[in-house]
């Protein structure tokens, strides 16, 4: 059974920086890419990053190209989450997820969740 763990949410100031981790156990081989998806309250889940298994390719959507890295260690079964420059705009929850195939912009396309670490961004 697959399990995603988040962590690393917390608060920082307008500016600052923080890096998510998602902890994956229990990965298939077919378990190929890992995303990052946010969601405020009374919206939709939106696209962060995704990232192969491999850690060769990467996505990241627009709104967060500039600011945001994504990586895996492999090794550690770990997806990180770098964010940069953080604005009150990118508080919100943070939630990693694997798909079998290849990342996807789409979040119902994912088919395990983790349960989010909260991002709060004062400033």
């Amino acid at each position: 059974q697959v399990q995603l763990v988040e962590s690393g949410g917390g608060l920082v100031q307008a500016g600052g920086s923080l890096r998510l981790s998602c902890a994956a156990s229990g990965l298939s081989s077919s378990s190929i890419a890992m995303g990052w998806f946010r969601q405020a309250p009374g919206k939709e889940r939106e696209f962060v990053a995704a990232i192969i298994r491999s850690g060769d390719i990467t996505y990241l959507s627009d709104s967060v190209k500039v600011r945001f890295t994504i990586s895996r260690d492999t090794a550690k079964h770990t997806v990180y989450l770098q964010m940069n420059s953080l604005t009150p705009e990118d508080t919100v929850i943070y939630y990693c997820a694997t798909r079998n195939g290849f990342p996807s912009r789409t979040a119902q396309s994912y088919s395990c969740w983790g349960h989010g670490t909260q991002v709060t961004v004062s400033s």
